[in-house]
């Protein structure tokens, strides 16, 4: 969608509320999702607001000891299966899995990720960042659509990061197989992908009546930074020497609760059914960056995240990427 589309609404909510505040009014009773990432950080809060609900949560696993850890606190319908989105094998099995005892899927939120790792490669080579947050979720959404497109109003969210702004996609070296790589610019393309991917998914659930939306979640403390040293995190102005938060981040970081709930907005709302594709943040849909605002790096949609046609040209090169793999 374009960044004409890029138009907020009255949602009644804003960047402190709550998923649980989100879904108060919403009846989710005989509903099915699947949460990528729903044990730990936001994915499991997401989990928590869904299950509180009356929906059937299911979520792909790698460690199943951790998983059932961090979901023992949970009241509600929480299943959990094997999946690892670095391994396509495993995505293919858990999708089929899903395609043979299900016979819905009301929400797809694809909530995993990983931020800022040394360069890695998984799959056919592919560069993680891309090939996690992006190629694994792609390959993962495909082998659903039988389930989504029967689905009436199934919806996709897509997490994604004001870390799109680093960088768009690098159409001739996505992989960074010719140049250095760099972790940020490595994360924030992966991030401009998740956007663009919502945008293009939403055009292939519009006949059935489907939705996909893309979401920043916000600054939020979270195993995500795993990769990152203190001494980094301390630069960034994320923490002091003591590992404490910093005023900055005290200010502009959300609690988990609070990170979950554009995501669970995305996933709900009704003021979104005419609005297919859009980026969210903050309980609604964000503004196009305003590069003239001091908040320009932390709020808004650059134009290279919101684009029909790079939307198409990201599609179709993912599924060279998978044909060429098979």
């Amino acid at each position: 969608m374009a960044q004409s589309d890029q138009k907020p609404v009255d949602s009644n909510f804003n960047r402190k509320s709550t998923g649980q505040e989100v879904l108060a009014d919403i009846n989710l009773s005989g509903k099915v999702a699947i949460v990528t990432g729903g044990y730990s950080g936001i994915g499991l809060e997401t989990t928590r607001a869904l299950a509180e609900k009356g929906v059937k949560v299911i979520i792909p696993v790698r460690s199943e000891q951790k998983a059932a850890e961090n979901l023992a606190s949970i009241n509600g319908e929480v299943q959990t299966a094997q999946m690892d989105l670095s391994d396509l094998q495993s995505v293919n099995a858990f999708a089929n899995k899903m395609n043979a005892e299900l016979d819905r899927l009301d929400l797809l939120i694809n909530n995993a990720g990983i931020m800022a790792c040394p360069e890695t490669r998984v799959g056919p080579g592919w560069e993680a960042q891309f090939g996690v947050n992006h190629m694994g979720h792609f390959a993962l959404t495909n082998a659903l659509m039988p389930l989504l497109k029967k689905t009436s109003g199934a919806r996709v969210v897509s997490l994604t990061s004001t870390a799109h702004k680093i960088s768009p996609i690098r159409w001739d070296d996505i992989q960074y197989d010719n140049g250095n790589y760099d972790k940020w610019q490595a994360y924030g393309q992966s991030k401009t992908a998740n956007a663009l991917f919502a945008n293009a998914l939403s055009r292939r659930l519009k006949e059935s009546g489907g939705f996909a939306f893309s979401v920043h979640p916000g600054g939020i403390f979270t195993p995500l930074q795993r990769h990152l040293p203190k001494e980094e995190m301390v630069a960034l102005g994320w923490i002091n020497e003591d590992g404490s938060p910093t005023e900055l981040a005290k200010q502009g970081f959300k609690t988990p609760e609070q990170g979950c709930s554009t995501t669970l907005w995305a996933a709900t709302s009704p003021l979104l059914e005419n609005k297919p594709g859009v980026y969210c943040e903050d309980c609604n849909i964000a503004t196009p960056t305003d590069p003239n605002s001091p908040m320009a790096r932390y709020f808004g949609v650059n134009a290279h995240a919101c684009d029909d046609e790079a939307a198409e040209r990201l599609w179709e090169m993912s599924e060279a990427f998978l044909q060429a793999r098979g």
